[in-house]
């Protein structure tokens, strides 16, 4: 008996890159706990392990991560490193951490990269405003049997004019780039995003409008995902995840793999 059915084929491999503003491992139900929990900003607090266990195993069903948000190991943390415990926690053996503003010894504001295909750091680039503490994380992933890619983790500045001039300094980072991927919380509305010509013109492109903050009720679409033009996304969506005051991320990258 002749087999007539069609064959099957095989789906093409996918990088899976989850992107999330952890509030350094606090939980946040409402607004009042901007209020309550202000001091373990500076000092430790219990809970706060637990809260990062969660948040590893969420992250370890992913291919990147990248984090906003997180301590590099200060007073706040108990000498604490989340990004490499995290790594850690999550099976990741490639991980970096970038220090954007140092205020040692209670804090040490970071943004964080934890990956299981190999990674180089391109730069850490600091980011223009008025008041130092913001930057980009710029990485090189290297998925085996596929072109490398950039991915740039980014916590842009509350007002607009400062953002502003950081998504046209990034936009200039990217536009060298096609297959770039920038990920984080930019902490504005993909209005804003569509208003600024020099992200069309370099080819970027936002993948999703779907609200992430706040996580008890989201009403506010702040952490974006834009990508190159020499990117194929097959899917960027927000996880119904409550681990901080931010909803998850995930982004699909559909990867052209070399035949042998």
């Amino acid at each position: 008996m002749t087999d007539t059915a069609a064959p099957t084929i095989a789906a093409a491999p996918a990088l899976r890159v989850l992107s999330l503003n952890i509030q350094v491992g606090m939980q946040s139900h409402g607004y009042h706990h901007y209020l309550t929990n202000a001091w373990k900003h500076l000092l430790p607090s219990r809970g706060v392990r637990a809260q990062l266990d969660r948040i590893a195993q969420l992250a370890s069903q992913y291919d990147v991560v990248a984090l906003q948000e997180a301590d590099a190991g200060s007073l706040r943390t108990q000498s604490l490193n989340q990004v490499e415990y995290l790594a850690a926690q999550g099976g990741f053996p490639h991980w970096h951490a970038a220090v954007n503003r140092d205020l040692r010894p209670f804090a040490q504001h970071a943004l964080g990269c934890l990956s299981r295909v190999p990674l180089k750091v391109v730069r850490h680039h600091p980011l223009p405003g008025r008041l130092r503490g913001r930057g980009a994380l710029e990485l090189e992933l290297q998925p085996q049997g596929s072109a490398p890619l950039r991915l740039i983790v980014t916590h842009l500045a509350l007002t607009r004019g400062t953002r502003t001039l950081q998504l046209e300094y990034l936009a200039g980072v990217m536009q060298n780039h096609p297959r770039s991927l920038l990920v984080g919380d930019l902490n504005c509305e993909p209005a804003e995003l569509a208003a600024h010509g020099v992200l069309q013109s370099c080819g970027l492109r936002s993948l999703h409008e779907m609200p992430t903050y706040p996580s008890w009720k989201p009403s506010r679409a702040i952490d974006h995902v834009l990508a190159g033009n020499g990117l194929h996304v097959s899917r960027a969506h927000v996880l119904a995840e409550r681990l901080s005051d931010h909803l998850p991320v995930v982004t699909e990258i559909a990867l052209d793999i070399a035949a042998p």
